[in-house]
Formats: C-alpha cells, sequence, structure tokens
C-alpha cells in the first residue's frame, strides 16, 4: 500500500484580494526574508469543501460543521407544537452532547442553544439525530439518557475522515485528520498595492452633483502560488472503517478540487478563477517532506534579454531541481509520481485522476 500521497501545485493568480487578513488586506508571510502572498490552509480547506465540486462528488457522506445544532432541533420541536421551555431542554440536552453549551445571555434568550466551538457532525450522526427529534415529537417526552448517546465512529463522513475533528469533552469520538494542508505562498516576493474606486449613481444626472455615490479602496497583489499536500491514505481508510472506495472517491475529489477551486475571497470584484498551472504528484510509504525550500529564494531574479522573467517556467525547474536533489541525498522520497505541466502542454488530468486513486 501507498501510504502517503502527496500533492504540490503551482497555481497562478491575476491581481486579486484571496485572503483577507483582520484589516481587509491580502495575507502574507516572511520566507526567504522575502514578503510573499499567503492563503491559509483554514481558507483553502473551507474553499474545497464546500465547492460543488467537492459537495457532488461525496454526496451523502459529507458532514455539517456548526455551533447552531441545539438551535436547528429547537426550531423543529417548536414547529412541531412542542411547548417553548420543552422544547429548549430537550434541544440543549441533544447539543450538548457534542460540546459545551454557551451561557445563556439576558438580550438573546436562545444564546444558550448554542456550542461554545465549532463541531462537525457526520451524515449518519445527523440521521439519529433527525430520528430521535421525530420520536419526541410523536411521544411528547424528554429524551433518556440512552438515547442520547448519538456520537459515532461508524459511517463517518469523509470530510470528517481527511480533515479531522476534535471534542474537547468527548475525546473517544475524536478523528485524526488524515489530510494537512500547508498555507500556500507565492514563490516571489510582493507588494500589495491599493486599488481606489467609486461607484456612480445610476439615477444621477449630474446637474447638481457630479461626484460619485461611493468612494473606497482595497488592497491586491498578483501571486504564482506553491501548495501543498498530504494524504495519510492508510490513516484515511481507518477513518472511514475500512471502506477503501470511499476514501479514493474522497482523495479524487479532493486532488481535483485543490487543482480547480479558487479561494472565494473577493471574486466579485477581481473574477481570479484559475487551474493548477503545474500537479506533482508523489506516491509511497517514505516520510513526506514539503518542496517549499525550493522557493527559500525567490524565483523572478533571472531576467531574459528582453528584461522580463518567465517565473511559472522557473518555479516548475526549480521545484523538480530540489526534487531530484532529495533523492540523490536521502535515496528516492517517493515509489512513483505524475506530474502534469499546463505551461508546456505536458500530461493530462485525466492520467494524473486516475494515478492518485490507485
Amino acid at each position: 500500500m501507498n501510504r502517503f500521497l502527496q500533492l504540490h501545485l503551482l497555481t497562478s493568480y491575476p491581481p486579486a484580494n484571496l485572503n483577507r487578513d483582520d484589516l481587509g488586506r491580502p495575507k502574507t508571510a516572511k520566507m526567504g526574508g522575502t514578503d510573499r502572498l499567503r492563503v491559509s490552509s483554514q481558507s483553502l480547506k473551507r474553499n474545497w469543501r464546500t465547492s460543488g465540486l467537492f459537495q457532488s462528488a461525496l454526496a451523502g457522506h459529507l458532514g455539517t460543521r456548526t455551533k447552531m445544532l441545539g438551535c436547528q432541533v429547537y426550531d423543529t420541536l417548536q414547529a412541531a407544537g412542542i411547548p417553548e421551555k420543552k422544547a429548549k431542554t430537550y434541544a440543549q440536552a441533544i447539543a450538548g452532547q457534542f460540546g459545551k453549551l454557551k451561557k445563556e445571555e439576558k438580550d438573546k434568550p436562545n444564546s444558550g442553544l448554542e456550542i461554545e466551538q465549532l463541531v462537525h457532525i457526520s451524515a449518519s450522526e445527523q440521521q439519529k439525530i433527525d430520528s430521535l427529534v421525530k420520536v419526541l415529537i410523536a411521544e411528547k417526552r424528554e429524551p433518556a439518557k440512552e438515547e442520547l448517546e448519538l456520537l459515532r465512529k461508524e459511517e463517518m463522513a469523509a470530510d470528517i475522515a481527511l480533515f479531522g475533528r476534535m471534542l474537547a469533552s468527548k475525546p473517544a469520538f475524536n478523528i485524526e485528520a488524515a489530510c494537512q494542508v500547508a498555507h500556500a505562498l507565492s514563490v516571489h516576493t510582493v507588494a500589495i498595492e491599493d486599488d481606489y474606486f467609486t461607484a456612480v449613481d445610476d439615477l444621477n444626472d449630474g446637474s447638481e452633483d457630479a461626484g460619485a455615490a461611493h468612494i473606497g479602496d482595497t488592497g491586491f497583489a498578483a501571486g504564482l502560488f506553491y501548495s501543498y499536500i498530504c494524504i495519510n491514505r492508510e490513516l484515511l481508510v481507518e477513518n472511514l472503517n475500512g471502506n477503501t472506495e470511499l476514501a479514493n472517491k474522497a482523495i479524487a475529489a479532493l486532488t481535483e478540487a485543490a487543482i480547480k477551486v479558487a479561494p472565494q475571497g473577493k471574486q466579485n470584484s477581481f473574477g481570479s478563477r484559475a487551474y493548477a498551472s503545474y500537479v506533482l504528484a508523489e506516491k509511497g510509504d517514505q516520510q513526506p517532506r514539503s518542496l517549499s525550500v525550493s522557493f527559500l529564494k525567490p524565483v523572478g531574479r533571472s531576467a531574459d534579454d528582453y528584461g522580463l522573467n518567465d517565473y511559472g517556467s522557473e518555479a516548475v525547474a526549480v521545484l523538480e531541481k530540489q526534487r531530484d536533489n532529495f533523492d540523490l541525498v536521502y535515496g528516492a522520497c517517493s515509489d512513483d509520481h505524475y506530474s502534469l505541466n499546463a505551461l508546456t502542454g505536458k500530461g493530462s488530468f485525466a492520467e494524473l485522476m486516475a494515478f492518485v486513486s490507485q
């Protein structure tokens, strides 16, 4: 069994604000002593997980991450005619199985129904909850202690199996993530620029006021990003209770989403959708290693005769050189690999998907 599947992606985005910091500007990081654009792993995973592509491929095998479970149960009970006080008590008993509930605030009477932390609930657990709620409505009674044992490790959702979950109050139902995702970093230095923009009132004929109806500014930058994903196939199959077929479907769905789905930040303003220009997939039992060191020295320092830099081709060349150098020093770092290069037209997406799904 090839225990690890590693994916290395190079994706170019035009001017955009893919992932904002607390000031609304593109996230950055220092690497090799220079400023780089950054997209957090949290942002990447949510965009992939909630994409239509991922949802469609794994329909029926996905969970829901929420704090609002108690509110959902409460609304259902109330709508079915269960008195308010009893509905709240039943809903809190159910939601409390998945995490500690918030203290109720005076000006927010139902705040005590919310779970303090986000919790990822599998489809099979949601079915158990729905079935219990139907019984409580039909029999107009509170849930029994044994009926509140709603957490499951069986029939685990594919997204929970990939990205894991932690339940502080019920550690027996924690799931160790089988997929690790690095923050995506630009392979070159960047400078964040500001876009000053205005919006015009369509009904203002300008006879009295020719000014704009709104003015604003937003930070942006363009970048070629290196992304790294490591999937522990063995752990993924274990998390999915031995369901190899579902594990392969999950790997294929994640790979396609990582290649084709762009972060959602400011898409309406920048239209910065992109496919990966280069993908390297590696399989083997060897300990995984990122190839981020390829870009410790930023690319774009070797201008051609016209004073221009071919960032894409240079990034591919240094990444493949670093992979070869790791192999020279440590021996083969993977048993097999496959790459596609959309800059040169080498390789195919279909063959890549067949490679990662085996």
